[in-house]
């Protein structure tokens, strides 16, 4: 599994389906989709960064085992909003608000459409990488390799992640989302 694969997933029927549940057009989805992802893989590799976080993120991907990705279009047409919360106070906590206020900065989506967005991607994200996960067979360590993989794959897409990855606490305050919140709207342009 690659970003492009899971990239492939929204588009499309699909692509249509995400922005008629987060109340936008295709554009500013696919937007939205350009400025999660990068917030997500990154609070996924900095988490699976130690042994614990590893092992935390690979205890969750026992329950997110990549059956989500059978059925894309029926999972957009109810997604699991609550699940998708509880990844995301589990990845940026407190933050999540601020994720999703920079998500919509750099999207044009409301702030409402672009946490939805993260709460319906949230899941995908995980089951992508459960799929890898029992594919091959991946301990807590290939979990954390696998996530540094990811991010790197799409550092090489175009350098998004490489730049987010270097502003990650920026300011070496110990927090990483009031960094992020920042950049991830001027890396977007902002369009509103």
């Amino acid at each position: 599994m690659n970003l492009e694969a899971l990239l492939g997933l929204l588009q499309g029927q699909n692509l249509g389906k995400l922005a008629e549940q987060i109340g936008g057009t295709d554009g500013q989805t696919k937007n939205a989709i350009m400025a999660a992802l990068p917030a997500l893989l990154g609070a996924l590799n900095k988490n699976s960064n130690t042994p614990e976080g590893a092992q935390t993120l690979n205890n969750a991907l026992e329950q997110h085992d990549g059956s989500v990705l059978n059925n894309v279009a029926g999972y957009l047409q109810n997604p699991d909003l609550k699940d998708g919360a509880g990844i995301l106070n589990h990845l940026f906590g407190g933050n999540t608000q601020n994720v999703a206020n920079a998500v919509s900065q750099s999207s044009g989506l409301d702030t409402q459409g672009s946490l939805k967005m993260l709460e319906t991607l949230a899941p995908l994200v995980l089951g992508a990488l459960g799929q890898q996960k029992k594919e091959n067979n991946l301990d807590a360590q290939g979990i954390s390799n696998l996530t540094s993989n990811l991010a790197a794959n799409f550092a090489g897409e175009g350098g998004i992640m490489s730049m987010i990855t270097n502003l990650l606490d920026a300011n070496k305050d110990g927090n990483v989302m009031d960094d992020l919140t920042g950049m991830i709207g001027k890396l977007f342009g902002g369009n509103k």
